[in-house]
C-alpha cells in the first residue's frame, strides 16, 4: 500500500528559487520531498525526458553555481 505524506505549501514555496527569470526547484529538493535519492531523480527523468516539457529542467553554468 502507498503511504501519502501531506507537505506544506510553506514547505516547497521556500524551496522555489528564481534563477534566469523562471521559478525552479533545485533536484537535491525534489528528491527530498519525492524521498529519493537525487541522482535517482535525475536518472528517471532522463529516461522519461519525452514525458517533459522542453523547459522543464536547466543546468546552472559555473558562474550560477
Amino acid at each position: 500500500m502507498e503511504t501519502k505524506i501531506k507537505i506544506s505549501d510553506e514547505l516547497v514555496m521556500n524551496q522555489i528559487y528564481i534563477i534566469r527569470g523562471h521559478k525552479v526547484m533545485l533536484d537535491s529538493d525534489l528528491a527530498v520531498l519525492y524521498g529519493v535519492e537525487t541522482k535517482q531523480l535525475k536518472r528517471q527523468v532522463k529516461r522519461n525526458a519525452e514525458r517533459f516539457p522542453e523547459d522543464f529542467m536547466l543546468e546552472l553554468n559555473t558562474e550560477e553555481q
